[in-house]
C-alpha cells in the first residue's frame, strides 16, 4: 500500500483548490434565492462554471429537469478530472465514490421499468456518467420487465447483488429489496476501500465518506422504524454494522425501540434538537437529515485548512460539489413552481442556510 505525501498530492491539491474556488459562494446563493423565476435563475447561473453547459440547450427546451441534467454534466466532468489526476492508489475509493451516481441510475431504470416509462421520459433523470458506464440503461428499460433487465447486467458489478435479491422481488413485487441490496453493497465496497488506505488518508476519508455513510445508515434505520415499521431483525438486516460515529450498537438500539432523539443527541451533541422533542418523528426527520448534511458541509470546508497533502481535499471538494447540485436542484424546481423562499430555504445546505 502506497503512502500519501507532498510528491503524490502536490498536483491534485493545486487542481482541486482551483476547482474549489469555482464553487458557488454563500453570497451568490443569496442572489439565487432572490431570483423571481426559473429563467432569471438560469440567467444568473450562466455566469458560473455551469454556463457553458446550460447554453448548450435552447431556452425553450430548458425545463428544471433538463437544466439540472446539464449542470450534472459539468459535475460529472469535474469528478472524472479529479479521479484521473489523483494518485493511483486512491483511484479505487474515488471511483467508488463517483459510482454512487451509477447506482442511482440503476435504481431509476428499474423504477422506469415498473412504471412503464419511456426512454425519453427518464433519460434526463439519469446522471450523465462521463466514464465508468457499465450497464446498458436504455436496453434494460426496453426489456419491459425487471428479471430480463437484470439479466442484461451479467458481467457487471451489479449482477450478483441484484440476482440474489430477485427472489424476494418476485415474491413481493416491490423494488425495495433490490434497491436496499444495491445501497448496502455500494457502501460495503466503499468502506472496504477506505480500510485499504494509509493511516493519514484513512483518517481524512472517514471524516468525509464515513460521515456520509453514518447519515445514510442512521436515516435508513429511523425511516425503517418510523415509516415502514420493520421488525427488529429486518431493520438490522437492512442496515450496515459499521460506521464512523454511528456504531452497530446505535443501529441495534434504534431497531429495539430506544429513544431516537437520545441516541442522536449522544452521537451529535452539537446538533440543536430541542425544538423536536415535542414533535412526532415524521415531523422532525426532514430537518434532522438537513442538519446532518450541513454538518458534513462544515466538515468538508475544514478539510481545506491545515496540512493539504491527503485524500480529504479531493473527497471534500467532490462531496461539496454534489451538495451544491442538490441545492441547485431544489432551487430550479422551486423557482419553476413559484415556491416562496421561506418554504424551500430550510431544505438548502449551502450558503447562509448552512451556517
Amino acid at each position: 500500500m502506497a503512502d500519501g505525501g507532498v510528491s503524490s498530492y502536490a498536483y491534485i491539491d493545486a487542481r482541486v483548490r482551483a476547482m474549489y474556488s469555482t464553487l458557488l459562494t454563500p453570497q451568490f446563493f443569496d442572489e439565487l434565492y432572490r431570483a423571481p423565476d426559473f429563467f432569471t435563475l438560469i440567467s444568473q447561473l450562466e455566469h458560473t462554471v455551469y454556463g457553458p453547459y446550460l447554453l448548450r440547450v435552447d431556452n425553450k427546451e430548458l425545463t428544471p429537469r433538463r437544466a439540472v441534467y446539464q449542470m450534472k454534466s459539468q459535475m460529472s466532468e469535474a469528478y472524472s478530472l479529479v479521479i484521473h489526476n489523483s494518485p493511483e492508489y486512491i483511484h479505487p475509493l474515488l471511483a467508488q465514490f463517483y459510482r454512487s451516481f451509477e447506482v442511482d441510475n440503476l435504481k431509476a431504470v428499474l423504477r422506469g421499468i415498473v412504471s412503464g416509462s419511456s426512454w425519453d421520459r427518464i433519460r434526463y433523470v439519469l446522471f450523465p456518467m462521463v466514464s465508468m458506464k457499465v450497464f446498458p440503461a436504455e436496453a434494460m428499460l426496453q426489456e419491459g420487465n425487471v428479471p430480463n433487465a437484470i439479466a442484461k447486467l451479467r458481467g457487471t458489478p451489479y449482477f450478483a447483488t441484484l440476482s440474489h435479491a430477485l427472489e424476494r422481488y418476485t415474491a413481493e413485487q416491490s423494488l425495495f429489496p433490490l434497491e436496499v441490496a444495491l445501497d448496502l453493497n455500494y457502501w460495503r465496497e466503499l468502506w472496504n476501500d477506505i480500510n485499504l488506505l494509509s493511516k493519514l488518508d484513512r483518517e481524512h476519508a472517514l471524516r468525509i465518506v464515513g460521515s456520509l455513510l453514518d447519515i445514510n445508515n442512521l436515516m435508513w434505520a429511523i425511516r425503517y422504524r418510523v415509516y415502514h415499521h420493520l421488525s427488529e431483525e429486518e431493520l438490522i438486516n437492512y442496515t450496515l454494522p459499521f460506521g464512523y460515529r454511528v456504531r452497530d450498537a446505535d443501529i441495534r438500539a434504534i431497531a429495539a425501540g430506544a429513544d431516537i432523539l437520545e441516541i442522536i443527541a449522544r452521537i451529535y451533541p452539537s446538533l440543536s434538537l430541542e425544538d423536536s422533542l415535542l414533535l412526532e418523528p415524521r415531523d422532525w426527520l426532514p430537518e434532522l437529515e438537513t442538519k446532518l448534511q450541513r454538518h458534513v458541509v462544515r466538515q468538508c470546508r475544514r478539510e481545506f485548512v491545515g496540512y493539504p497533502f491527503h485524500i480529504g481535499i479531493p473527497l471534500a471538494y467532490l462531496a461539496l460539489k454534489k451538495m451544491e447540485i442538490q441545492d441547485l436542484t431544489v432551487l430550479a424546481e422551486a423557482k419553476a413552481s413559484q415556491v416562496p423562499v421561506d418554504r424551500f430555504r430550510p431544505l438548502l445546505l449551502i450558503g447562509t442556510a448552512a451556517s
